[in-house]
């Protein structure tokens, strides 16, 4: 999700401390007074945990008073997002509609329409591996070895994935296959990642390593499906990160 420089001069809000104006830039008193403190309670909402917060909205009075805010650039470190651990994320959201009425009259703040986001989000492979508690990738790692591997392998077996190993352009998935505790069967699926198209990915040299061999497979074609409302620019694995950057479309 890459985030180009800006042609807005920003305000900067800094959540972990007290509002404070940046010197030769008056502060648009709804801004400080109002925007700050319910996107702040906003955002917090949406994340489990979340460090070094910062908010950096754009506009006058005036252009706000409609509800309408010119731009939005959000960075953070250590954010917990259902379950998912990002080490870094930077967003910039632009022409977002809010309830900024109701927020005058103490109300919660709420998207009007959806957001178009774009943005740069950076996970360790340790993130990754803690995420594997969250349901959210658990289930959808889950769902992709039962999809890969052979009947006798997932057939009333249970299969888990337990460690994520991010190489140069490779990941690497540590797995198991067991009807319960007693004589699980390992899985190693070793593949690359390329976008297929702006909201799908597919395996690129994928291998599995298992105790039974089997060459039926066809993954080269195997894709995975992000949902329409995703745009990917760019996908990297490195030694122990992985890199995404583009454009998601945020519904109210």
């Amino acid at each position: 999700m890459s985030i180009a420089s800006s042609t807005y001069c920003f305000l900067t809000l800094n959540t972990d401390k007290a509002d404070t104006t940046p010197e030769l830039v008056p502060q648009s008193r709804i801004i400080s007074k109002v925007l700050s403190p319910a996107v702040r309670l906003w955002l917090r909402s949406q994340f489990e945990q979340v460090s070094n917060l910062e908010v950096k909205i754009s506009g006058s009075d005036r252009s706000l008073l409609s509800g309408q805010i010119p731009c939005i650039s959000i960075s953070a470190t250590h954010a917990v997002y259902q379950g998912l651990h990002l080490s870094q994320l930077r967003l910039v959201g632009q022409n977002i509609c809010v309830n900024l009425g109701q927020v005058l009259r103490g109300k919660p703040l709420r998207l009007l329409e959806p957001v178009s986001v774009t943005g740069e989000l950076l996970l360790q492979e340790a993130d990754l591996n803690i995420s594997l508690r969250s349901p959210l990738l658990a289930d959808a790692l889950t769902e992709l070895l039962t999809t890969l591997l052979p009947t006798t392998y997932t057939k009333d077996k249970q299969v888990s994935c337990h460690k994520i190993t991010i190489n140069n352009d490779q990941l690497i998935i540590n797995a198991t296959s067991a009807t319960d505790t007693i004589n699980p069967k390992p899985v190693v699926i070793s593949t690359g990642l390329q976008l297929a198209s702006c909201h799908e990915l597919k395996l690129a040299q994928p291998q599995i390593q298992t105790q039974v061999e089997f060459s039926s497979l066809n993954l080269d074609n195997f894709k995975l499906d992000l949902g329409k409302e995703v745009d990917i620019q760019e996908l990297t694995l490195v030694s122990g990160q992985l890199i995404c950057r583009g454009r998601i479309n945020v519904l109210p």
